[in-house]
């Protein structure tokens, strides 16, 4: 038997259809409703044979943990590539970039604390 699970995404659209929440629940993550600021979605088409994407974030999502997020993300998909192909080289070449943002990002950070 086929084991299947479940995600929801729920998004609230103010009246010019900008989020202003989003929310989510899974099958296997348990009954509870979680929250977030903004999900990045990335799917390849098997028809197209290429990828369609979602990208939403809630209008009270800070522009800095916008910035975080997209690192984040680029963090894992060298995750994923190392455990999809076992290409090393590509892994480290997009973990040497999140650690160039992230380095401008604190320098960022830093420089509006001073202000």
């Amino acid at each position: 038997m086929i084991k299947k699970s479940e995600i929801r995404f729920s998004i609230a659209l103010d009246d010019n259809k900008v989020p202003e929440a989003i929310s989510w629940t899974a099958t296997d993550a348990g009954p509870d409703i979680h929250f977030a600021k903004a999900i990045n979605i990335a799917l390849w088409d098997r028809e197209q044979a290429g990828t369609m994407k979602i990208d939403l974030w809630t209008k009270d999502m800070p522009v800095d943990e916008m910035k975080r997020f997209v690192v984040d993300n680029i963090g894992s998909m060298a995750e994923n590539i190392v455990t999809a192909t076992d290409d090393k080289e590509m892994a480290n070449k997009m973990r040497a970039l999140c650690k160039e943002l992230s380095e401008y990002l604190d320098k960022q950070e830093q420089t509006q604390e001073r202000l």
